[in-house]
């Protein structure tokens, strides 16, 4: 047992909380070790047997029942205030993040149309999305930042000063494509300066500006970080052209076809060369969502050991393929054939995945879907899911034999310790008291009528999913009690990277 299992002597005093009789999943470790937790003043002060018995009349004592203790996910992948008005997501999403088990989401964020529909330097723009946002979460949440345009590059440093956001992100595809298919006016849409493209040579600028924060703050340096949404406009463009004037195709499959995977591969490759080029070694490659991706994400760690890069995929991705469900499913890349769900999952078995998230867009049905709702290129792009994170990978992973501490490194530890998340991920002394109690062996059908999120219909729909979130605890206060979000909004905005948490 390491020493992370054993009380804190520092503590100093009697715990607030004992969860006893419960099997503890730590990251790593397939098999849960039955074991009490003890918490006070939101963070873990002992992980091991007895505590319960040990407690004195002011501790409080909660029997888990058996139930798996899994970390608090962290859901590295989300999009609130896309859609919607940013206050209203950050209340109702982070709803939907509870009831499925996560206890942090990160959000992507960018000047432009859509989010704020508003351009400007980043120290005009952060402090609306925190006031915005402010006092509504029920979760801890931080946010990624797109350095859209030359000025935003020259704030990268005080982005990490001023806002603690400590990872930036790149959509390649808008280089020459909309969100949702062909755009006319890309500077119009991003709301940039009419003398500036956004472009690889934006990119390239983009990583030397990161990378230049890594060398100004070294002792941050491993958790600055880029991502990358990988998709090579000029492919998209000629392919869209090239599905829609044959008129074979529908649905998504019609979608897949309109942004093909090769398209996703040759983006990799131009990404990966600029991260060589530019001597920057901390690179996600975001959501990747087939067979070519990975190959393409394998063959550029070959030729560029010396980045250190980090793959990312989507509980849609891993759960669904585009003759399962219909344009509700639309998002980018696009949901793939079965083939491709089959080559993602054997990479998550091979360990070639780091993490796994939700790509959480909350899209309301009357924004979804154009007059004809069955016409896939007038659909908007996106729908949540972060409510079925856990038990998504939970049930497609189990059958494949994927262990608990596996799942646990993919959805907690592993994109809590890339994106500057020191305290959470892990149940561990010091470390967050952010606590799924959760029932694997508990079956439910996925109804959106059942979802917290504000999104009236779900690509889920229909699928049976094993294993029931039952109990959430942030910081070792209930949010989540019998499968339903509990109490008044106390996540808090965590600027990173954060306080060091347990030994790891």
């Amino acid at each position: 047992m390491s020493d992370a299992s054993h009380p804190n002597p520092a503590s100093g005093s009697d715990p607030d909380l004992v969860i006893t009789n419960v099997r503890v999943v730590r990251p790593g470790h397939d098999t849960p070790e039955d074991l009490d937790i003890a918490i006070r003043g939101g963070s873990f002060t002992a992980i091991a047997s007895g505590l319960a018995a040990e407690a004195s009349g002011s501790t409080k004592v909660i029997d888990g029942g058996a139930l798996v203790a899994f970390p608090g996910l962290v859901d590295a992948h989300q999009h609130w205030g896309i859609y919607n008005p940013l206050e209203e997501d950050t209340a109702s999403e982070s709803r939907a993040c509870a009831q499925g088990g996560v206890t942090t989401g990160i959000t992507y964020i960018r000047t432009g149309q859509y989010y704020l529909n508003r351009s400007g330097p980043y120290a005009g723009f952060m402090p609306e999305v925190l006031e915005r946002s402010a006092g509504r979460a029920h979760v801890d949440h931080a946010f990624h930042v797109a350095p859209m345009m030359r000025e935003h590059i020259d704030e990268i440093p005080s982005l990490i000063t001023d806002f603690g956001v400590a990872s930036f992100k790149i959509f390649m595809f808008y280089g020459g494509y909309g969100l949702h298919g062909k755009s006319s006016s890309q500077n119009e849409f991003l709301m940039i300066p009419d003398d500036e493209s956004y472009d690889s040579a934006h990119f390239e600028f983009v990583m030397r500006g990161v990378q230049a924060a890594r060398e100004q703050f070294p002792d941050l340096a491993d958790q600055i970080s880029l991502s990358l949404h990988c998709e090579a406009a000029e492919i998209m463009q000629a392919y869209t052209d090239l599905v829609q004037d044959r008129g074979e195709l529908s649905g998504l499959e019609a979608y897949s076809a309109s942004r093909p995977p090769h398209s996703e591969g040759l983006a990799i490759s131009i990404a990966s060369y600029l991260a060589h080029e530019t001597d920057l070694p901390t690179i996600n490659l975001l959501h990747l969502s087939s067979a070519k991706a990975m190959d393409a994400a394998r063959r550029m760690a070959t030729a560029f050991p010396e980045v250190d890069f980090r793959r990312e995929v989507t509980v849609g991705h891993l759960t669904r393929d585009y003759t399962q469900t219909g344009v509700g499913a639309k998002v980018n890349p696009p949901i793939r054939s079965r083939d491709d769900v089959e080559a993602l999952w054997d990479s998550v078995l091979a360990g070639e995945v780091d993490w796994i998230v939700s790509d959480h867009a909350c899209c309301r049905d009357e924004m979804k879907f154009g007059d004809d709702r069955d016409d896939v290129f007038l659909a908007k792009s996106g729908f949540g899911g972060t409510e079925y994170l856990l038990a998504g990978v939970h049930t497609e992973g189990r059958r494949r034999g994927l262990g608990l501490g596996r799942m646990a490194d993919l959805l907690c530890a592993n994109p809590a310790a890339r994106f500057g998340l020191n305290g959470k991920g892990r149940i561990e002394v010091g470390a967050d008291a952010d606590l799924v109690l959760f029932d694997p062996d508990a079956t439910f059908t996925v109804a959106a009528a059942d979802s917290e999120s504000t999104q009236e219909y779900t690509p889920f729909e229909g699928m049976e999913l094993s294993g029931r979130v039952e109990q959430v605890f942030l910081r070792g206060v209930q949010i989540v009690s019998d499968g339903e979000v509990v109490g008044e909004p106390t996540g808090q905005y965590l600027r990173r990277p954060t306080a060091h948490g347990g030994d790891s």
